[in-house]
């Protein structure tokens, strides 16, 4: 091989291996960036009551953070992302489930008190009425 020819080899390999580099480096960020948006996803749902309410979504949450944290210590960013995602989904379901579940208590509690209400309200109308 020519001396030039060889420079251009050289340069060429050296280009390839600096793009791959910035390759990694460009697909870390963003999984580092969504494991930790998941992650917090995660701690809402619990603060929500959402590992009471909805236990089976936040141990595949969980599970799924986990396994992305696992993926992103071996570098493998696109599993990380992916599993990340997914354990987003499943906390923010478990936290809608778990504030669905306090909606309908608060319901049928307002519910049974407009009953209670209502009885006395009866019994008082019917003792001023005799």
């Amino acid at each position: 091989m020519s001396t030039p020819l060889r420079m251009q080899s050289t340069s060429a390999i050296c280009g390839l291996a600096l793009l791959m580099l910035a390759g990694c480096a460009s697909q870390k960020a963003p999984a580092t960036a969504d494991v930790a948006v998941s992650r917090a996803a995660v701690e809402n749902a619990t603060s929500a009551g959402a590992a009471e309410l909805a236990p089976a979504e936040m141990t595949s949450a969980r599970e799924k953070m986990l396994r992305a944290n696992q993926a992103l210590a071996a570098k493998d960013y696109q599993s990380a992302r992916d599993l990340a995602t997914q354990a987003q989904a499943d906390a923010r379901l478990a936290q809608s489930k778990a504030n669905s579940a306090k909606a309908t208590a608060a319901a049928d509690a307002l519910q049974e008190n407009i009953r209670v209400l209502r009885e006395e309200l009866d019994r008082a109308n019917t003792t001023t009425v005799k």
